[in-house]
């Protein structure tokens, strides 16, 4: 780890390391295959296409690369107002799939023009509901995938939190980023990202959990494990069978 001119830490900038945070994202995030109706719906009608749209993709399915560009691309994406944070969610959710992609493939070129317009999105959909903990996530997400992890980083990170405390929606998705850069957490925010952790398995979202737990570093498993253990017994054989299934 190096420091920046002010001396705050700065992650390592290669491109695996964007790799890994847009994975961790995409993973986090989810996506949903639909078909060409967004593209074509009239206008009064494209609310409740995005509406419909943002929650298929909250469920974690599957999504069509080809349908995502081309949504992305269409004039309804463009004229959508910033504060429809239904739509503005469902473009933000799409587009961070193809963020991924053009990174794995070496498009650098593709890659800068999607962060881009997930920061200028992101922030945009912010100045109309600045409580929207997912826009914080994403925010988080983009700043750690530049490679910078300092202060302002976690200070977005610490936003989502204030803004959504308790919403397993948005609980799956935050542990999945906040897990591999726990170390490096301020005190009381590393204590929240180890609460919500516990949580999540207490209350039966395991899935996501488990798999932070199996990609994290040795010592972020430790202290994982810490919390674990202050489980009953039929929670952490829970988490332990999920955790088989994974690594099979």
């Amino acid at each position: 780890m190096r420091l920046s001119e002010t001396g705050h830490r700065i992650l390592p900038t290669q491109p695996r390391f964007h790799l890994l945070v847009l994975r961790y994202l995409t993973t986090a995030i989810g996506c949903a295959g639909l078909a060409w109706g967004i593209l074509n719906a009239a206008r009064g009608e494209a609310a409740d296409d995005f509406r419909e749209l943002e929650s298929r993709l909250l469920q974690f399915e599957t999504f069509n690369q080809a349908t995502s560009a081309g949504a992305l691309a269409s004039a309804l994406a463009w004229d959508v107002s910033p504060c429809d944070n239904h739509a503005q969610r469902a473009l933000l959710l799409m587009e961070i799939p193809l963020a991924d992609a053009a990174l794995r493939s070496g498009a650098a070129r593709d890659y800068d023009e999607r962060v881009r317009s997930l920061e200028s999105r992101a922030r945009q959909a912010l100045g109309c509901t600045p409580r929207d903990s997912f826009v914080w996530l994403v925010l988080f997400g983009l700043e750690t995938g530049h490679g910078i992890l300092d202060q302002h980083a976690f200070d977005l990170l610490a936003m989502s939190y204030e803004t959504s405390p308790n919403e397993a929606w948005i609980a799956t998705r935050r542990i999945t980023l906040a897990i591999p850069v726990v170390l490096a957490a301020p005190g009381p925010l590393q204590q929240r990202i180890l609460g919500e952790f516990q949580d999540l398995v207490r209350s039966g979202f395991i899935e996501l959990p488990a798999r932070a737990y199996l990609r994290a570093s040795g010592p972020t498993r430790a202290l994982l494990q810490t919390r674990i253990e202050l489980l009953d017994a039929s929670r952490q054989k829970a988490f332990a069978d999920v955790m088989q299934k994974q690594r099979t």
